[in-house]
């Protein structure tokens, strides 16, 4: 039994790594739709900075920045693939855009992170924790210029009300690479 699970069904290369951009950008898209409206900051919280973060950790840097460029496109080309089915380069002008841009530094950032190494929990997670600060820094900026407020000001709105939620997302990244990363990158390179 055990053969049969080990044993690969798609052995090209390139199919396996084209399957997987398409799903960790179905799973972005897909954890967008799973919001939560914060009280006092325009901003929802969403899923995706799990899968922005399991994408650059688990397909690389380059894959990793090509999955979430990919979802960028798509929204930016009409699909209504952003939270609260949202789409369109305006979209991206409003509270959450620097967010989203923040998901294609992000992504290559872990990607460089966990490029080769030995990964023990501790590590893992504290890699995510770095990675998910980009995504909230990113996002802050942003704020702070859509919003002309101050520093002090952004951070209160656009950083600060994410980090419970981002460390247990950085938790479940951290447990999903653990049990799923050899796998992954023997499937893909």
């Amino acid at each position: 039994m055990e053969s049969i699970i080990n044993r690969e069904i798609i052995t090209d290369k390139r199919i396996c790594r084209f399957l997987a951009v398409t799903v960790f950008i179905t799973l972005t898209t897909l954890s967008a739709f799973v919001r939560i409206p914060l009280p006092l900051t325009p901003v929802p919280l969403t899923l995706q900075t799990l899968f922005v973060l399991l994408s650059g950790a688990l397909l690389g840097k380059r894959l990793g920045v090509f999955t979430q460029a990919g979802y960028l496109l798509l929204g930016l080309t009409g699909f209504q693939v952003f939270t609260g089915f949202g789409s369109g380069s305006l979209y991206l002008l409003g509270p959450t855009g620097g967010y989203i841009v923040g998901f294609v530094l992000a992504s290559f950032f872990t990607g460089s992170l966990f490029l080769e190494g030995k990964y023990n929990w501790r590590n893992a997670f504290l890699r995510f924790l770095c990675a998910d600060f980009i995504i909230l820094l990113s996002g802050m900026f942003w704020l702070k210029i859509f919003l002309s407020c101050s520093f002090g000001q952004a951070f209160l709105l656009g950083f600060l009300p994410f980090v419970p939620g981002d460390l247990l997302k950085v938790i479940f990244a951290t447990a999903i690479f653990n049990k799923t990363h050899s796998r992954i990158k023997a499937s893909l390179y």
